[in-house]
């Protein structure tokens, strides 16, 4: 007998290719973090298989299978999980190389053979994106899995022994390698009636604490949530009633994103919406495309129709679908930025490597440059809608406009692209669907600023007495009633070379914008006799409650109102910073005065009066009256009603008199 026969023949114990007892062990029980993937790997690993013989056969016919499917097997009499599939098959040598050195991968060794014979061409230097209106390459090597080689240990996180039966295809010889994953393994021959024809077969012997694996509904749930993409269909093997073994299908080896779009009817789009967005309704607008060149990738994205329950969440996570090469790596990928976050999506690469833990996957650099890529396309999907379908995109806005203009703040990079599709109500279209475009293109003369009030109730904002003198002038402006608005227009330089600029911040200076009627604005002149003295008193008896008193611009109806001083920052900026404990205390308001409002006029035409109570308890309620139109309380509650009973009971006798 020779020695290669000897070999052949014994089933000596063979210590792995490398010192990588330890490795294992580290490597099952810190790479993977869910025990789940161990089954995504193994259905990986028979999916490669079967695309392997399918290139194969193409030069060799004879080797052409019956159609190809995996199938699972459970035995929880013997706590066994079986996994067996009709693919290529590996000879000793196979078995011995991959699965007897961690890291070294067939498929990874097959695809640089491909390389070598140049089938397997790829541009690198040029990145293109198309529609999903063909179908996916099938190119030799496109839908193979595997790339590193360490997939298949994972099995050792559910097992105790792993037993892998396998015949090569074309090949008259049987082998079974197993492993308890501590440091050795074993080759043995096996009669070719024992081994798949051709194929492998995979028993794990499951371990104590993971006999749910041996639950049909636990393999059925893993299979669909991780595998039902593989280009193989996947079948689970039950037996009835009368204890006759019957297969089930779980997967049909298609997944609905490889499938040109002209394939796809708009029914199949709106029920794999519904599956990926765990809503009811139907997508607002589906976005199907396909990324060549550098990176390869194939995106399908929905925007919903209604508002998903979690889009005000304050972890602000997306929900994105991670594929790689059609195995799932992870539902919540952060493939868009928090400001996308409403999208549902699923994302298939080609270049990410599939044998690590996804937290790792989302670290690296190609998973970075899909992003950019992904969230480029998105907004300019969004952009083409909003110029050719704006009443659809009126729709989107409404429901994800809040959302969207957090990419106002946080991407400066992206922030002239979102100003394009960005929509305001504004003091003239208190409706909205106003754009900055539409604004600029009607600012009057001697306009040199956009011109914007904050606030968080957009009623309130549309009556305020600080757009009154705005107005007079057929000044427009944004009333901004979203929580991100006080944060992007203090962080933006502006639009079109025009600065924001809060109209309760400092002086309004508008006074060279002409009113509407032409005429002299005397809006902000003193009546005959000034109103020194009356803001001199105002002051003093207001004390640290305000920083000034002063003439305004800016009101025309209302007696009064508060804005923030030059410096400060905006009124409504500084009240959601101070709620969070982002400031010590609050700066003291500047009160402006309308000159010419009747109230006004008697108020300082009775400052010489001797009821100094009577001029003090007006004064305090004009601030109270600003603070209220603000939205805002009274600064004291209580003096407010005793202030106003006192009034009012000197009105009524002086009524009845």
């Amino acid at each position: 007998m020779t020695e290669a026969t000897e070999h052949k023949s014994s089933g000596e114990s063979q210590v792995f290719q490398a010192d990588v007892a330890k490795l294992l062990h580290l490597m099952v029980h810190s790479i993977y973090s869910d025990r789940d993937i161990f089954l995504r790997e193994l259905l990986s690993n028979g999916a490669d298989a079967c695309e392997k013989l399918r290139y194969e056969a193409l030069a060799h016919p004879e080797l052409a299978p019956s159609p190809f499917a995996i199938k699972i097997r459970i035995d929880k009499e013997g706590r066994r999980l079986i996994i067996e599939d009709n693919g290529v098959g590996m000879s000793r040598a196979d078995l011995a190389d991959s699965l007897g050195t961690i890291a070294r991968s067939g498929t990874k060794a097959f695809l640089e053979a491909l390389g070598e014979q140049g089938q397997n061409t790829k541009a690198e230097d040029q990145e293109t994106e198309t529609e999903a209106d063909k179908p996916q390459k099938a190119g030799p090597g496109t839908d193979l899995i595997g790339q590193f080689g360490i997939g298949f240990y994972s099995a050792f996180m559910v097992a105790d022994h792993v037993d892998v039966t396998s015949r090569r295809a074309g090949s008259n010889e049987a082998f079974n390698w197993s492993s308890d994953g501590k440091g050795t393994f074993t080759i043995v021959p096996v009669p070719v009636e024992d081994a798949p024809a051709p194929g492998t077969r995979v028993m794990l012997h499951i371990n104590e604490a993971s006999q749910t694996y041996l639950e049909p509904y636990e393999i059925e749930r893993i299979v669909r949530e991780h595998s039902s993409a593989l280009a193989v269909p996947i079948e689970i093997i039950e037996k009835n009633q009368e204890g006759v073994e019957e297969p089930r299908r779980l997967t049909d080896g298609a997944a609905l994103w490889t499938k040109p779009k002209s394939a796809i009817t708009p029914e199949e789009y709106t029920e794999f919406y519904r599956d990926v967005a765990g809503q009811y309704d139907e997508p607002a607008l589906t976005i199907h495309w396909r990324a060549e060149g550098r990176h390869e990738y194939t995106v399908l994205a929905f925007i919903p129709n209604s508002r998903p329950f979690d889009l005000f969440d304050p972890a602000r996570k997306g929900r994105g679908r991670l594929y790689v090469r059609r195995v799932l790596i992870t539902q919540d990928a952060e493939l868009v930025p928090h400001w996308l976050r409403f999208v549902r999506l699923v994302v298939d690469s080609a270049d990410l490597p599939l044998n690590v833990s996804r937290e790792m996957i989302q670290e690296s650099p190609v998973f970075a440059a899909i992003k950019k890529g992904v969230t480029n396309r998105i907004l300019q999907e969004l952009t083409k809608l909003a110029d050719s379908e704006p009443e659809k995109f009126a729709k989107i806005w409404e429901h994800f406009g809040a959302v969207i203009k957090e990419g106002l703040y946080e991407d400066a990079e992206r922030r002239d692209s979102l100003f394009k599709i960005a929509r305001f109500a504004t003091s003239s279209h208190a409706e909205g669907g106003r754009t900055l475009k539409d604004y600029v293109a009607g600012l009057r003369e001697n306009q040199t600023a956009i011109y914007y009030l904050l606030g968080d109730d957009l009623k309130r904002l549309a009556v305020s007495p600080q757009l009154e003198g705005f107005r007079k002038r057929g000044i427009e402006v944004l009333l901004l009633a979203d929580h991100v608005d006080a944060f992007w227009v203090s962080t933006a330089v502006g639009f079109d070379g025009k600065p924001f600029k809060s109209i309760t911040q400092g002086a309004a200076d508008i006074k060279n914008v002409p009113s509407l009627e032409n005429e002299e604005d005397k809006a902000a002149e003193p009546p005959p006799g000034g109103l020194a003295a009356l803001f001199a008193f105002m002051k003093q008896t207001l004390g640290d409650m305000v920083e000034d008193v002063r003439a305004s611009d800016r009101l025309s109806e209302s007696p009064a109102c508060l804005i923030a001083s030059d410096l400060g920052p905006d009124r409504q900026l500084e009240r959601m910073l101070a709620e969070h404990g982002q400031l010590g205390r609050l700066a003291k308001p500047v009160l402006e005065i309308n000159p010419t409002h009747p109230l006004i006029k008697a108020l300082n035409e009775d400052l010489t009066s001797p009821d100094k109570e009577k001029l003090e308890d007006i004064v305090w309620l004009l601030l109270d009256e600003a603070r209220l139109m603000e939205g805002d309380q009274p600064a004291d509650a209580p003096h407010f009603a005793s202030r106003l009973t006192r009034i009012l009971l000197k009105a009524a006798q002086k009524a009845s008199a």
